[in-house]
């Protein structure tokens, strides 16, 4: 928001303008933002309009952004992948790649939350992920939700695959990120969107796998298939970290419990 209105008087904000903004917002690469992320960025200018309203800097009544027109509306349907294509993947990826996949695929995980994962996180006698942080271009940070700073439940599989890859990898030690980067010699972990470009879409291609799939695509594969497999919504959005879960559902949602619904996604056989 800065470098548009950061030197502009708070009086001089027009509705039509901001409107005319967030329609031309893009990301770095070129693509547009997405509509959710645009209406969040439109809520955020109304909180701040409304401190400043709260403080007297503006006068009652006098909030711009809350005429503004800004759609949440998803553009298209999200993809998600069958089991028979996250196996059919999974058989296309070199051994780093194939783990991170499954991973991510087994977990629900958010790229943030599975790229910042580091070795003191994973639980392995407890069968389970410790959630700590978040990275996003290689800046690290709190996770999204406070739901998603929970322990995520491994199935044994999943650990194996872990396992075996912290006794290949060069960086193995505690405060090692799972997944580092060997041209930034460990210091920071893969780019997300440089592995998915030059090593999964390619992986897809090979498997004869035809959809648009993006990070996203994993986690919304992960809900898709427990849900279509009849698992209790509850339980699905426990291991998405997606909302706050009542004391209830929270005393009856225990690991045992939460790693038999992993076991719906048809990649544990």
């Amino acid at each position: 928001m800065r470098p548009t209105w950061g030197n502009l008087n708070i009086r001089d904000v027009r509705t039509i303008a901001v409107e005319n903004w967030l329609r031309k917002l893009a990301r770095a690469n070129g693509n547009p933002l997405a509509p959710s992320t645009k209406a969040k960025i439109r809520s955020l200018m109304s909180v701040l309009f409304n401190h400043a309203i709260r403080h007297e800097w503006l006068e009652q009544g006098k909030n711009p952004i809350l005429l503004v027109r800004q759609s949440a509306k998803r553009q298209r349907i999200p993809e998600w992948l069958e089991p028979e294509e996250l196996t059919a993947l999974l058989s296309q990826l070199d051994r780093c790649f194939r783990v991170m996949v499954f991973l991510d695929a087994a977990t629900g995980l958010r790229r943030s939350e599975l790229l910042a994962l580091k070795w003191r996180d994973i639980e392995f006698e407890n069968l389970q992920i410790i959630v700590q942080r978040s990275i996003y271009g290689n800046v690290v940070g709190n996770c999204k939700t406070e739901a998603s700073k929970k322990p995520v439940p491994m199935d044994p599989i999943l650990a194996a695959e872990l396992l075996a890859w912290k006794r290949d990898s060069t960086y193995s030690q505690s405060d090692d990120w799972v997944f580092a980067s060997p041209r930034a010699k460990g210091k920071h972990p893969y780019w997300p969107d440089s592995i998915l470009s030059s090593v999964i879409r390619p992986a897809l291609a090979r498997s004869g796998i035809q959809k648009r799939v993006g990070w996203h695509t994993f986690r919304h594969s992960f809900s898709t298939i427990l849900i279509g497999n009849g698992e209790n919504v509850k339980v699905v959005q426990e291991l998405m970290g997606t909302r706050t879960v009542g004391a209830h559902w929270k005393s009856i949602l225990r690991p045992e419990f939460k790693r038999s619904g992993m076991l719906n996604i048809g990649l544990f056989k």
